[in-house]
């Protein structure tokens, strides 16, 4: 379809570390992200699990010309750009661009629900018309329990026909299966990439042309969501799946955001992390001692983290 570099493999929607003040902590971020590439994972900041819709675009602007300032390789980056109002889609989505990030993660306008394919065309169209770069690769977002708003194949299709260089692959965390596979069947092999939104369904997802994941247990759980992606084909590949299956339902039992957050201060021994952006709430003393002696019973590790 197109002959630029691929992203794939697996992608962490890297949380956002926040400051006592609630304001954004660029130091922390930097030293997350070189950790999560340093255990072979790429970059989807701004997504669902980074609170990126408690981010204003300046912040996340700021964010991530830090993140390429600091020496971070923006080919491994799929920032989320998608907002609600067009004109905040194309200014970050045109400044990824610029920087060189490898792809766009680009959530429908979410807010008005009940919209028809003509209008998320239209809306979609618009930002790469305005951003109008051929650099550009867009990855659609697909989260009807968050959105509500979702990404059907005709629309896909009328896009790809549309937009075939920039119109690049999709991340799908609608949790069915059925779902994944059916976008799988209809464009992997067109060179639209197919992300499952979970490493639940990492192995199904190989097995039937998947580019990889992006998961939010990536953030604690990197290397070895990436070891399955690797060797996916291996003998024990349905015993890393059930591994790593374990491990997310533990993180599951919890409110995700603030779970993965607890796990990152406590394993990484920097209290500062548990801090999360209202609405959200941090994890209670007795549920983050919860989470972590269930992990520890289960021997998990983030190997590398600690400074």
């Amino acid at each position: 379809m197109n002959e630029a570099p691929r992203i794939t493999g697996v992608l962490s929607p890297v949380v956002t570390p926040f400051k006592a003040d609630l304001a954004p902590d660029p130091e922390r971020f930097v030293r997350q992200c070189r950790w999560l590439l340093s255990q072979n994972v790429g970059l989807a900041v701004f997504g669902t699990n980074s609170e990126a819709n408690s981010l204003s675009v300046d912040e996340k602007l700021e964010l991530l010309d830090r993140l390429v300032g600091s020496g971070l390789d923006p080919a491994r980056m799929m920032p989320g750009t998608g907002h609600c109002a067009l004109p905040d889609s194309v200014r970050l989505t045109a400044h990824a661009v610029k920087l060189g990030c490898g792809g766009v993660l680009m959530l429908p306008p979410f807010y008005y629900k009940g919209v028809s394919d003509e209008g998320l065309y239209r809306s979609f169209a618009e930002i790469i018309e305005r951003v109008g770069e051929s650099r550009l690769r867009v990855y659609l977002y697909h989260i009807p329990p968050v959105a509500q708003v979702p990404i059907t194949l005709g629309l896909v299709e009328r896009l790809l026909k549309a937009y075939p260089a920039q119109i690049a692959g999709m991340k799908d965390s609608g949790g069915d299966w059925k779902n994944t596979q059916a976008f799988l069947d209809a464009f992997a092999r067109g060179g639209f990439d197919v992300f499952p939104g979970a490493e639940t369904f990492l192995l199904q997802g190989m097995r039937h042309g998947g580019a990889g994941c992006i998961s939010a247990t990536a953030n604690v759980n990197p290397a070895a969501i990436a070891r399955l992606y690797d060797t996916w084909q291996a003998a024990d590949a349905d015993a890393q799946q059930k591994r790593l299956d374990e491990i997310r339902g533990t993180f599951a039992k919890f409110p995700m955001i603030p779970a993965l957050k607890a796990a990152v201060a406590h394993y990484g021994g920097d209290a500062g992390w548990s801090t999360v952006r209202p609405p959200l709430v941090a994890l209670t003393s007795e549920q983050s001692r919860a989470l972590v002696t269930e992990l520890d019973q289960r021997k998990f590790t983030m190997p590398g983290l600690r400074a």
